[in-house]
């Protein structure tokens, strides 16, 4: 998985953004960050419920895993773009994405299985 994979995924929910969030790029909706990716392009942190963190871990041991410090206590997860499955990283950023948007938005995306 590249950057440009992982830009067109989180660009294609419903009014998402992308904005510079110190030396990382972010994705963004209404404001609030769902996705962020390193310079290099190699390693992205999405916010998770605890549920979907412990999920998506362990579906993808070593790929996905929790931040390992306090943001990792708060559901923000780390995915390493060289190991992780396209189809595990897009379902991972729609909950990312429904994690935070506002719940017309969220509901856009739940039943909208395109997007």
């Amino acid at each position: 998985m590249k950057l440009t994979e992982l830009r067109q995924l989180a660009l294609a929910f419903p009014e998402s953004t992308e904005e510079p969030h110190f030396e990382k790029t972010s994705f963004r909706v209404k404001k609030k960050i769902f996705a962020t990716v390193d310079q290099d392009g190699q390693i992205a942190c999405i916010k998770l419920s605890d549920i979907d963190q412990d999920v998506f871990s362990k579906i993808s041991k070593g790929a996905i895993y929790p931040v390992n410090n306090k943001w990792g206590n708060q559901g923000w997860t780390n995915i390493d773009l060289k190991q992780v499955h396209p189809d595990i990283l897009k379902d991972a950023l729609r909950s990312a994405y429904c994690q935070v948007a506002p719940q017309k938005l969220k509901a856009l995306v739940q039943h909208n299985s395109d997007i």
